[in-house]
């Protein structure tokens, strides 16, 4: 089809009769649109620009199903532009040129193009670059969708040229409005079954998708099939559940939200919050995260977090890495549910994680100090005779096993890194502490 050429009418019976749900329920204008209040709601930003017919291009940042490719059609239409579709995951470099250079022939007799990429973030840096000269000159206006950070994925030349606007997901609430639309829409949705929901159905189908509409119609569309075969002809909760099976949760193991569930599960552990750190668990799990790449967490956590206030978490939680290895998932998926459980209620000390890097800190700021020659060990007559282990005392033959010995070197010699807590072990090691500071001075432990 030539980009010069008139758009075809779309036979409206026929795309009835064959389209998803999801595709003939999708809005045409504004008013239909629901959600994202922020964006399109009265004097909100994206309709003011929207209704300004302001050219600029467009990234459209959010989790699928939430209306990015309808905003796009919409901003098409009510700025009577051309809508080119393109997917990134089926579209290269030699199509976009191609594209790019008869958009702008055309744009020399007045033809505006609205460009969408779906999907924008799988095209590399090459394919992204063939887009700045042309969006630069006004020659497209480029609308990018995308579910991953714009900030990770866009290269900023090109993120520089437009602008992001983040899209939420649905509430289940506008979900559900959505659902009884289409059951009541006699011309494009399903309204001529006349098929009655209960309430708790369109609930669970709400609840299911996520914040996802496109999967919310898929299920009220499963749904209505399986129950216009049946004698009552009507949605119940068992029909749905049956026509949902699973729920399917959002994620992407390579992708942002993969970090933002990893982040939630570290940080509720280290808030000793242990039903949410079981949820985020599961939530990982469910959606098919590898459980090793859990358990491997897990055990950074034990040391980060946890650390010498209660040492034991270590132990445990290799053990549940060791024993998911062992057993795979789903059994050995309780193991490492006992070792967050554990991670989240035991005591919490930073303070190895946080001298340790102290101690990086000074060797990339301090010279590398010589070793001090009482530290060092004589193994040649001439090592001897250069003093190496010189004034060395040896631990076990002093009182309370602790010398009186100097073992960082001179340029460091008064610094201290480890800061004990008063959590867990660690009140313990605490008190140690002190103890061999006595000893070291030559005073009477107290007490």
């Amino acid at each position: 089809m030539s980009l010069f050429g008139a758009m075809p009418e779309l036979k409206t019976s026929r795309r009835s009769e064959t389209a998803p749900l999801a595709e003939r329920m999708r809005p045409r204008a504004l008013d239909q649109f629901a959600g994202q209040e922020h964006l399109v709601g009265p004097g909100k930003p994206l309709r003011m620009l929207i209704e300004s017919d302001d050219p600029a291009s467009i990234i459209f940042w959010g989790p699928p199903g939430v209306g990015k490719t309808t905003l796009a059609k919409i901003i098409a239409e009510h700025t009577r532009t051309r809508f080119i579709e393109f997917s990134a995951v089926l579209s290269g470099i030699k199509e976009i040129k191609q594209v790019m250079v008869d958009a702008e022939k055309a744009s020399a007799y007045g033809s505006r193009k609205t460009l969408f990429v779906d999907e924008i973030h799988r095209f590399n840096k090459a394919q992204q670059d063939a887009f700045l000269p042309y969006v630069e000159r006004g020659t497209i206006r480029l609308i990018g969708a995308t579910t991953e950070n714009p900030s990770f994925e866009i290269i900023s030349a090109l993120l520089s040229r437009c602008r992001v606007f983040t899209l939420r997901p649905l509430s289940e609430e506008q979900l559900i409005a959505l659902l009884r639309l289409a059951l009541t829409d006699e011309d494009r949705g399903l309204g001529a079954l006349h098929l009655p929901a209960e309430d708790e159905a369109l609930a669970m189908i709400a609840s299911y998708a996520s914040g996802d509409a496109r999967l919310a119609y898929n299920g009220l569309e499963i749904a209505a099939k399986m129950a216009a075969a049946t004698s009552t002809r009507r949605i119940s909760k068992e029909i749905a559940q049956e026509a949902l099976q699973r729920r399917v949760l959002l994620y992407d193991k390579s992708g942002e939200e993969h970090y933002n569930l990893i982040s939630a599960l570290h940080k509720s552990i280290r808030n000793s919050d242990v039903d949410a750190s079981l949820y985020w668990l599961g939530r990982m799990l469910q959606a098919g995260e590898d459980p090793m790449y859990v358990a491997r967490r897990i055990v950074r956590m034990a040391v980060e977090d946890i650390g010498l206030a209660a040492p034991e978490a270590l132990n445990l939680s290799l053990s549940a890495r060791d024993a998911m290895n062992f057993l795979g998932s789903p059994e050995g998926d309780l193991a490492l549910a006992q070792a967050v459980a554990y991670l989240a209620l035991a005591p919490k000390s930073n303070a190895v994680y946080t001298a340790y890097g102290e101690v990086l800190e000074d060797i990339e700021r301090e010279p590398a100090a010589p070793v001090p020659l009482h530290l060092r060990n004589a193994t040649t007559g001439l090592m001897k005779s250069l003093d190496y282990g010189k004034g060395y005392k040896y631990a076990h033959d002093e009182a309370g096993k602790v010398a009186e010995m100097q073992c960082l070197p001179d340029n460091l010699h008064d610094r201290r890194y480890y800061h004990p807590t008063q959590e867990g072990r660690e009140k313990l090691l605490a008190a140690r502490m002190e103890e061999i500071r006595r000893l070291r001075e030559g005073k009477p432990n107290e007490g």
